[in-house]
């Protein structure tokens, strides 16, 4: 994500098939032989699971759904989150930071450490520009995203310096997420390529508008999200670090590199919390994780606002960033269904015995990313029939034209 996130964006065709943006909730889980658990089915299952802590509708969302049973289960995690989840974060003296990919300020050739960065992104396409843009400005919402794991009961920082291990995980994670924007926000600025204060607008509403993984405060929901959402954004980085490199600009490449390595890492202390979950509670891990899926992965940056794009176009400024990501190839719809293949091998879906609602999640699951992937292909197909392309100015890079998908 930049985090939880980020970097990520939804496919478009992954739109088209019901599984990428908010606004698309629907069309792929409607598709089902066998409809996903219910609603009710993720607060009470037949194992052990008797009545709902506290369970509240705001704004037509659903809070606070983790059951009384279920959040001894999250406390039970304490041990595992101190003694294994911490080991998976790097001492500070041992993290790489920014400067360590910066020109040095103190350096009599700092001027031309700069002129050397402005030089080698020239040969950066505007595609991918506006896929890195894209990447930094989710990386740089990390506010928001520490505050969606506060949401969580049973594993929040109750009062901000708490000492609790999932506490001093989250604000450890936070401050190891922190560098990644600060790092791709600095090297853009300095290729000279990229309007600035174009981005830092959009940054500013991002924050300001925050994000709604429909989570529920629901630790057991929180962590499929941030499961899923990790690997996005590494594969997301990934991706754009390739391109880098064709592209002329190797340092830039290494840095993203990097970046995709730590989502790497946070990516498997995510999964190995639901590991956890699966293994105390495989019914109510089979049911959150059926459930999210249900109701698709909202990118972080969903929000994403620079005050210039719909009144110009007439369009989201995030769908149309989502459009050029999957038609350069740095994030698609067969991504996404990668992702929920490589989820449901991780925590062994297809081999676990359940019956009644955690039965009809696993069959579910186990049909759904060959679903999206004929879906996808579909949409694909239908949009090369048409033989119809557009294309979007974009404030980021001085409103330059860029082709969508």
């Amino acid at each position: 994500m930049a985090t939880i996130g980020c970097a990520s964006r939804v496919p478009t065709s992954a739109h088209a098939v019901g599984i990428s943006r908010p606004s698309a909730t629907r069309g792929l889980a409607m598709s089902a032989r066998k409809p996903a658990p219910s609603r009710g089915a993720l607060a009470v299952t037949a194992k052990a699971v008797k009545a709902p802590a506290r369970k509240y509708q705001v704004d037509d969302e659903v809070t606070h759904s983790l059951t009384v049973e279920r959040l001894e289960v999250v406390k039970s995690l304490e041990d595992f989150a101190e003694n294994e989840l911490l080991g998976l974060l790097k001492p500070v003296e041992k993290s790489w930071q920014p400067q360590d990919f910066l020109p040095d300020p103190e350096s009599p050739d700092f001027l031309d450490q700069v002129r050397d960065i402005q030089k080698r992104s020239e040969g950066i396409s505007d595609d991918h520009l506006i896929c890195l843009v894209g990447d930094m400005i989710t990386e740089e919402a990390l506010p928001t995203y520490m505050n969606m794991l506060n949401t969580l009961d049973g594993t929040r920082d109750e009062t901000g310096a708490s000492d609790t291990a999932w506490a001093r995980w989250t604000r450890a994670w936070t401050a190891e997420e922190n560098r990644h924007g600060d790092l791709m926000n600095k090297y853009l600025w300095l290729t000279g390529r990229v309007d600035m204060r174009s981005v830092e607008v959009t940054i500013q509403n991002l924050i300001g508008s925050g994000m709604n993984p429909k989570t529920e405060n629901n630790p057991y929901l929180g962590f499929v999200y941030t499961s899923f959402q990790e690997r996005a954004t590494k594969v997301s980085h990934g991706n754009t670090a390739r391109y880098a490199v064709s592209e002329g600009d190797p340092i830039l490449g290494k840095i993203c590199g990097t970046i995709a390595a730590d989502e790497g890492r946070h990516e498997i202390a995510y999964q190995r919390i639901v590991d956890q979950l699966f293994e105390r509670d495989e019914e109510g891990a089979m049911l959150a994780f059926a459930d999210m899926m249900k109701k698709q992965i909202v990118m972080p940056a969903h929000m994403m606002n620079d005050n210039e794009h719909r009144e110009k176009t007439g369009r989201d400024l995030f769908d149309d960033f989502s459009s050029v990501a999957e038609r350069v190839g740095v994030y698609t719809a067969q991504d996404y269904a990668d992702i929920m293949e490589h989820l449901i091998k991780r925590w062994d879906i297809e081999n676990r015995n359940l019956s009644g609602e955690a039965a009809d999640a696993q069959e579910y699951l186990c049909k759904l990313p060959t679903r999206v992937r004929r879906l996808a292909e579909r949409t694909s197909a239908r949009k090369k029939k048409m033989q119809t392309s557009s294309s979007a100015e974009f404030s980021w890079i001085f409103n330059r034209e860029v082709p969508l998908l």
